[in-house]
């Protein structure tokens, strides 16, 4: 078996884990935005003209982590994945994220990236609050 876009012959996904769900409110949509390997994994999305293989999105991350992350995303309406033989196919849910939030989406992907931020900065502990 492959990355986790396959599936061994035989098994199949619960169609409800990978139903649409509606695009989230402000507060759970832009938490989910402000985590910097998510935003990486909706601007490669963005930049994409067909959906895209999970294992193609992003390499810096474990296979687990990355799909917490696409749960995430996906719980808050920002992408939609589906089945295609043995892959899960991705995309971004651009046109329901500019009817919920008109200019909100492409704001933030103009947003110019200051710097990249190391995978183990993200997993770090806390910054200390004084």
């Amino acid at each position: 078996m492959g990355w986790v876009t396959e599936l061994p012959e035989g098994h199949s996904y619960d169609a409800s884990v990978l139903a649409e769900r509606p695009v989230a409110g402000i507060t759970e949509l832009l938490q989910a935005l402000a985590d910097p390997v998510r935003l990486t994994v909706v601007r490669d999305l963005a930049e994409s003209t067909e959906p895209r293989a999970c294992g193609s999105l992003i390499a810096s991350v474990t296979k687990s982590t990355l799909s917490h992350h696409m749960k995430i995303l996906r719980e808050a309406g920002i992408i939609q994945m589906r089945v295609e033989g043995t892959r899960k196919l991705t995309s971004l849910r651009r046109k329901e994220l500019n009817e919920a939030y008109p200019g909100l989406l492409d704001s933030i992907l103009r947003t110019p990236v200051t710097e990249a931020v190391p995978v183990e900065a993200v997993a770090a502990d806390p910054i200390p609050v004084s």
